[in-house]
């Protein structure tokens, strides 16, 4: 099979996954090429059969679907430690924090480093002064 632009990728993929590539087309019921669930089960990085195992018993475009809808297990497993991570530095106890050359002074809880001096405002603007603040609480606690 010519991949042509794509070869270098698919042999790439065909290392990682440990699996040579299938056809990435099958006869139509007219005869015309169309896309095979082998492959883009193959693409996704699934097993063998995760979707287009016979006892099954998927018509193609069942499989086409549930291959379209499903989630790559790498970007899964990714999500999964991202969020873990995230749920982790939020439930970390204040008496136990982890070693890190950044903290937060006010809260006390670790946070990264930001780019760009540390805030997360937009560029151009600023905090209003105290004295701001404190007129519009007078304004407000007349109303």
């Amino acid at each position: 099979m010519d991949w042509g632009e794509y070869a270098a990728a698919v042999y790439r993929w065909e290392l990682i996954t440990g699996r040579v590539a299938p056809y990435p087309t099958q006869p139509g019921r007219h005869g015309r090429p169309v896309l095979a669930p082998r492959f883009v089960e193959w693409l996704m990085g699934l097993p063998p059969g995760w979707v287009t195992a016979e006892h099954l018993e998927l018509p193609r475009t069942a499989q086409l679907r549930a291959l379209g809808n499903g989630v790559m297990p790498q970007q899964a497993a990714h999500a999964l430690r991202l969020l873990l991570d995230d749920l982790t530095h939020l439930h970390r106890s204040p008496c136990h924090p982890p070693a890190s050359p950044t903290r937060d002074r006010r809260s006390r809880v670790s946070r990264p480093a930001r780019a760009g001096g540390g805030s997360t405002r937009p560029p151009g603007t600023a905090r209003a002064s105290t004295a701001a603040r404190a007129r519009r609480s007078d304004t407000r606690s007349r109303r």
